[in-house]
């Protein structure tokens, strides 16, 4: 026999209770941070100034009940991008608004007096707990700027409508709602 006494049955369980109430609760503030945290992002978020760059908007659905089926981002116009592709989705379908430029873009390719200024996508469904990558091919990217923030409207089935629209203040806090930033860094070296 041991000289020390063994612990009650109750004793030896309370520390692990005590560790599953703590693990659940810790879960449970994990769980409810989420969706105040999930907001639409572009991946990656940094691209070289004059570049042709592949990016994405990486939409998440904040809905436990309705899905979203359709986004719209609005390009920039001050600081346009002359070429625009989009990768096709499975069950999206896709389209284009055009506009034309204040002060017309010289390219490679010559002189372009009009630029994409919002691409809707459709006809599709991200369900609750889904997220879904909507992924474009743009140039060249403006040389003339630290950055392109793109404004998103994601509609839902139940016709709730999240407008990720808010600039973020340089040095302050987030918005509820900020816009997706495109990050422009250093000089392409070409296509």
């Amino acid at each position: 026999m041991s000289p020390f006494p063994r612990p009650s049955r109750d004793r030896r369980r309370r520390p692990l209770r005590a560790a599953a109430v703590a693990a659940g609760v810790a879960l449970a503030v994990l769980l409810a941070a989420v969706p105040a945290g999930a907001h639409v992002t572009i991946k990656p978020d940094v691209a070289k100034k004059g570049s042709f760059s592949v990016f994405s908007f990486s939409v998440p659905n904040e809905s436990e009940t309705a899905s979203s089926t359709k986004i719209e981002v609005t390009f920039p116009t001050t600081n346009p991008i002359p070429f625009v592709s989009v990768q096709p989705i499975p069950g999206w379908t896709w389209s284009a608004e055009k506009t034309t430029l204040p002060k017309p873009v010289k390219t490679d390719d010559g002189t372009i007096t009009e630029a994409v200024s919002k691409l809707t996508w459709s006809s599709g469904a991200i369900a609750p707990g889904e997220f879904q990558l909507f992924t474009i091919s743009a140039g060249p990217l403006p040389t003339n700027a630290k950055s392109l923030t793109f404004k998103v409207v994601q509609t839902y089935s139940d016709g709730t409508v999240s407008r990720w629209i808010e600039d973020t203040p340089k040095g302050g806090p987030e918005p509820e709602f900020p816009a997706p930033v495109l990050k422009l860094a250093g000089k392409s070296s070409g296509h």
